[in-house]
């Protein structure tokens, strides 16, 4: 078997991405996800693209923040290896997979092409998510009007809670943060992806009781895609009420009301009962995430 050539692609030979087939759906899935073509790479076998990826992030980064579209050829789980080693950024690596891919034996077999690919570049699962996606068909959600909801400008008052809902958290990129750095660590990376967002500041709320106690906090955003649900939190004083579906209602409809036409939003799989509010709220799961660290 021939050797494997590593290629960046550019402007002139972006075309080459294009010719792998894409049986996960990746190319819908990033319908609305903009890709700079000096942040693609491909690996060629005789001239055919054996592997490809798609590094992304903001338009403002000077590097990716992430790559969210890796395909490997069936058989060629080392040239997707080598794709990753020898690429220039060393981020999370995002796989979107159709809900239910398990079921279906095509889908799982290119899946776990990629995940082997992975693996063999020294990737490790960090977690696998539920993806979802509100549109108006689906209703909005009511608001069951137990909270009273303030725009809070001051981020001491974020970072406060974000520490409290992070030390009972069961959110895996949360669970990774803070054993990096404690609770501090990982309330500051929520604060600043909320910050990185195109999204205006004042649409983040703190939620409180008719007592006036903090209840919690959502984040309505746009991340570079579209509308989405930022961070849904309840204080652990105050969970058992159910008040993170009456924080997941609210930020429906402030999206709503700043013109969203859909909501996207995620969760870990085994967050149990944020996915039971997903489902209460009208959030249909539309595709499933699981998400790679580099060694």
């Amino acid at each position: 078997m021939t050797d494997v050539v590593i290629r960046a692609l550019g402007t002139s030979d972006a075309e080459l991405f294009d010719t792998l087939p894409d049986p996960l759906g990746a190319r819908e899935g990033h319908r609305l996800t903009r890709h700079r073509p000096d942040w693609k790479r491909v690996a060629l076998r005789e001239g055919r693209v054996v592997a490809r990826g798609a590094w992304w992030g903001g338009p403002d980064d000077s590097e990716p923040v992430n790559l969210n579209w890796f395909d490997v050829a069936e058989g060629e789980e080392e040239a997707g290896a080598e794709l990753l080693r020898s690429a220039p950024w060393q981020v999370g690596l995002e796989l979107n997979v159709p809900a239910g891919w398990r079921d279906d034996p095509a889908l799982r077999a290119a899946a776990e092409t990629r995940f082997t690919a992975a693996r063999t570049a020294g990737y490790d699962l960090l977690v696998e998510r539920l993806l979802y996606r509100w549109t108006p068909d689906r209703g909005l959600p009511e608001r069951p009007g137990r909270l009273d909801f303030r725009a809070e400008p001051d981020d001491a008052v974020f970072f406060d809670a974000l520490r409290r809902i992070h030390s009972v958290t069961l959110d895996a990129h949360a669970l990774k943060a803070i054993e990096q750095g404690g609770l501090d660590r990982a309330a500051q990376e929520e604060l600043d992806f909320f910050h990185w967002c195109p999204s205006p500041r004042e649409w983040w709320q703190v939620a409180y009781t008719p007592q006036g106690d903090p209840a919690g906090i959502h984040i309505p955003a746009h991340n570079p895609t579209g509308p989405c649900v930022g961070f849904i939190g309840v204080l652990p004083e105050h969970r058992g009420h159910g008040y993170a579906y009456d924080l997941l209602a609210e930020c429906t409809h402030v999206l709503v009301e700043q013109g969203a036409e859909f909501v996207a939003a995620a969760t870990d799989q085994g967050n149990f009962p944020m996915a039971a509010n997903f489902a209460k709220a009208g959030y249909p799961v539309v595709k499933e995430r699981l998400n790679f660290e580099p060694a």
